[in-house]
């Protein structure tokens, strides 16, 4: 049954893995790959990945890499 048959009137997600690079912002977080928005049928377990500290990150299953647009936030101090 398709969204339009369900009554379900949301963007189509998009496919997964389809590019190199992903530019994400803190609005994304915690940050999964696959993101929420695309299709996980046919991907990789979703894996959750820390991009916080650093500003970016790189899936290990698909070698997505993952830059956060917004830029690293400070490390908690102990």
């Amino acid at each position: 049954m398709s969204n339009e048959q369900a009554g379900n009137k949301s963007a189509p997600k998009k496919q997964a893995n389809a590019q190199a690079q992903y530019t994400v912002s803190t609005a994304d977080l915690p940050l999964s790959c696959p993101m929420p928005d695309m299709k996980q049928w046919n991907s990789h377990p979703k894996v959750y990945l820390p991009i916080e500290y650093t500003g970016t990150t790189e899936c290990p299953y698909c070698g997505a890499v993952f830059v956060l647009n917004d830029g690293a936030v400070s490390e908690p101090s102990i």
